[in-house]
């Protein structure tokens, strides 16, 4: 099978001969190699927002979802839209102070906001190991497509290898604009393949769309609604709120943002961006294509749903160019993460241990990290067997801790203290990262609530101890402050 092998090397080769030119005609210094110089309109970030709805975890992880757990699924056509309202009012604000004050990180946001290092510490740790499993995430996907689009032509360990250093290399040389040109081809073609697979594999395997899921439903009644319990409604409500709030929490999507080159451009992209999103849909038509197609997918397998349906019913080269969409999905993401990831150890954790470092010392120290952590995420990719959609709900349960701090920080006369933010991150992300590892729900926590309350995504018991301890906390340290003042 060399065609798809060929299409995927080429798009590779591509990927990186487009991030690495994007650099040309500028100089990288701090803020152009993080933000673009805050010169980019309402094309080039909504590529960037747009790279946040079609990423591996789009292009596998919805339709492996859609694939295992029916209705469920419904939930990642739901939170971006909503999180972009909420963008509309938010992010013009966050770009505005970001500007004026030369701010180029979500940690830098809060710890200039709060006058508090100490807090921009504690942020840039939590973001990077809530970065790493999304990186992870997009890894896996990758060496996932390969591996199937490829008939198994190379292995998983080659293709997630090749593929850290492709992003590796561009991110290094060009930043943020590296990615932001990668993602002009990534969308071109993403666009293209999942109108293609979602209206012609219904058709051709079950007469229609309708006649689809007419099919499903006989054959496995109740899968295309809610369960009373468990993943009810109430569970898909709090999932699509707690994920909506997260979602310009991720320290990458606010890097973003921060390309701007006007606040205009976030109300455009919030006008445009909820129509895009609803592409999605025809991902979801693939996965549940697949349900009667290739059936016996358990687990982290079920991520294989969409290649597998469509190496058994499309040719070679068909399958080849799925691929090659598939695998920019991974490397536009990827590059912002890893540059992210980098950034903040750089600028808010080396620049909090040496306030005297050069914004070029802070550059220079933030593209050698770059390796470092894409060899992180590479070593937790090839070891680890989570499902996607796993990975990325874990990392949302800690990112999602900072959207109470900063929005309160927006307004002046809120009340909220330094001290009641970093107590209210601090708490939220140990609550949610012992709920995660224990597998706790709050049926299980609370057996004496009502059942849809029981049903209720338990990230939401860490973003309510976030938020009271950020009130109590503040509260106690603002008297404390008045009195001494007297």
């Amino acid at each position: 099978m060399t065609i798809p092998l060929i299409l995927l090397g080429l798009t590779a080769l591509f990927a990186l001969l487009l991030g690495v030119g994007a650099r040309s005609g500028h100089a990288m210094g701090l803020e152009e190699w993080t933000v673009g110089n805050r010169g980019f309109g309402f094309v080039l970030v909504f590529l960037l927002l747009a790279g946040e709805i079609y990423t591996t975890f789009t292009f596998l992880g919805a339709s492996g979802f859609a694939y295992g757990q029916g209705a469920p699924a419904y939930y990642i056509l739901a939170y971006g839209t909503i999180a972009y309202v909420i963008g509309y009012f938010m992010l013009p604000k966050v770009w505005a102070y970001a500007k004026q004050h030369h701010l180029v990180s979500q940690p830098d946001f809060l710890a200039h906001k709060y006058d508090s290092k100490a807090l921009g510490v504690i942020v840039s740790i939590v973001d990077i190991i809530a970065l790493i499993p999304y990186l992870v995430l997009q890894l896996t996907g990758l060496g996932i497509i390969v591996t199937a689009a490829g008939y198994g032509g190379i292995s998983n360990t080659v293709a997630v290898l090749i593929g850290a250093v492709v992003v590796t290399i561009y991110v290094v040389v060009s930043g943020v604009r590296g990615s932001a040109w990668t993602s002009v081809a990534k969308d071109v073609m993403i666009l293209g393949v999942v109108l293609f697979l979602g209206i012609y594999l219904p058709i051709h395997l079950y007469g229609g769309i309708g006649a689809m899921f007419e099919e499903i439903a006989k054959a496995k009644p109740g899968f295309l609604t809610f369960p009373a319990t468990g993943q009810s409604v109430w569970w898909f409500v709090s999932t699509v709120l707690l994920t909506a709030l997260g979602f310009f929490m991720w320290p990458h999507s606010l890097a973003s943002c921060y390309t701007a080159r006007n606040a205009n451009v976030f109300r455009k992209n919030a006008i445009v961006l909820p129509i895009y999103q609803l592409i999605l849909l025809f991902v979801y038509f693939v996965g549940f294509a697949a349900v009667l197609k290739v059936p016996g997918l358990k687990g982290a397998a079920s991520n294989l749903a969409l290649f597998k349906l469509v190496v058994a019913t499309l040719p070679p080269w068909v399958v080849g160019i799925v691929g090659a969409a598939g695998v920019l999905t991974a490397l536009v993401p990827g590059s912002m993460i890893a540059m992210t990831a980098a950034t903040l150890m750089s600028r808010n954790l080396y620049g909090a241990l040496n306030p005297q470092a050069s914004n070029d010392q802070i550059v220079f120290i933030a593209k050698c990290l770059v390796p470092v952590v894409m060899a992180i995420a590479v070593f937790f990719t090839l070891t680890g067997s989570s499902t996607i959609v796993t990975l990325l709900l874990v990392g949302y349960s800690f990112v999602t801790q900072m959207f109470p701090a900063l929005v309160v920080s927006l307004f002046p006369g809120s009340g909220a203290t330094k001290q009641g933010a970093m107590a209210g991150i601090i708490a939220g992300v140990v609550v949610a990262a012992w709920l995660t590892f224990s597998h706790a729900t709050v049926g299980s926590l609370l057996p004496f609530l009502p059942q849809p309350i029981q049903d209720f995504n338990v990230g939401i018991i860490a973003l309510i101890v976030n938020i009271v301890m950020l009130v109590a906390v503040s509260a106690v340290t603002k008297r404390r402050v008045a009195a001494i003042a007297e």
